[in-house]
């Protein structure tokens, strides 16, 4: 069974819509999901969503594209509080992101600086969006490891170069594939892809966007992990059951929380 380690159901608004989804998932062999907080707010609507489903889990944060949508910038504590919530596995996403302007890089950093604080506060790990800032989002990481300490954490839905790879392999960290590594003009995500340990390797939606081919223009879902897990099996030489082993595994490695709450289960 598959792990979708990043989703956004939350954007399944309809009435009916989220239960519809979450059974489509698990029809498809995705046995758990995680939905992501962007916003304050948002964070604690997938906490609501999560208590809903047995099967899904909540992480907290702020994305660096609402970083100054509300100011001043969210304290660490007031996120790490949030995180206590036993549905809560992890904080974020969070990041930076210079391809789009939605927020000064100045309050993407502080943002970013205050969730990686909140996940050394916390004791969980930090979801990481970063997008035309490699150089800045491994110097953050450095500079806050020195500052605060370790902290786990994870590039999701990663299009960047192999240098970051490397950066945040250097640094203990964990590299999460959606969609994108399936896409026709994906080959640099798919040369990334191939060189990734394989205890590193997550797999994921971030759905509603980036469907996977073969349902590109499609609004993805959940179920659609399916899709790109099969694909990274063929792309690493490993049959679909093992894949789905060693990313659940490396899931639970990363994610204490759940590992945990599912022993005693």
């Amino acid at each position: 069974m598959l792990i979708d380690s990043h989703c956004h159901l939350d954007y399944f608004d309809q009435p009916g819509e989220q239960e519809a989804v979450v059974a489509r998932a698990m029809a498809a062999g995705v046995a758990e999901m995680v939905t992501i907080g962007v916003t304050f707010a948002q964070s604690r609507q997938a906490i609501e969503i999560a208590e809903k489903f047995d099967n899904v889990w909540a992480c907290v944060g702020v994305h660096p594209n609402h970083a100054a949508e509300v100011l001043p910038i969210v304290e660490p504590e007031a996120l790490a509080a949030l995180a206590a919530h036993p549905k809560v596995i992890g904080i974020g996403e969070s990041g930076l992101d210079y391809f789009y302007d939605h927020a000064p890089k100045d309050a993407q950093e502080q943002n970013f600086r205050a969730n990686i604080r909140a996940a050394q506060l916390s004791g969980l790990p930090l979801c990481i969006h970063a997008r035309d800032a490699d150089d800045d989002v491994a110097r953050i990481l450095q500079e806050e490891r020195a500052r605060g300490g370790d902290f786990a954490f994870l590039l999701h839905c990663f299009s960047s170069s192999m240098a970051l790879a490397q950066a945040a392999l250097d640094m203990g960290g964990y590299i999460s594939f959606s969609g994108m590594v399936t896409f026709p003009k994906g080959q640099n995500v798919r040369d990334v892809a191939q060189r990734i340990p394989l205890d590193r390797l997550l797999v994921e939606t971030d759905s509603p966007y980036l469907a996977p081919v073969p349902l590109r223009g499609k609004r993805n879902e959940p179920a659609y992990t399916a899709h790109t897990g099969r694909f990274m099996a063929n792309l690493r030489g490993l049959s679909e059951d093992a894949l789905a082993e060693l990313t659940t595994a490396n899931f639970r490695s990363l994610f204490a929380k759940a590992r945990m709450r599912k022993a005693t289960v």
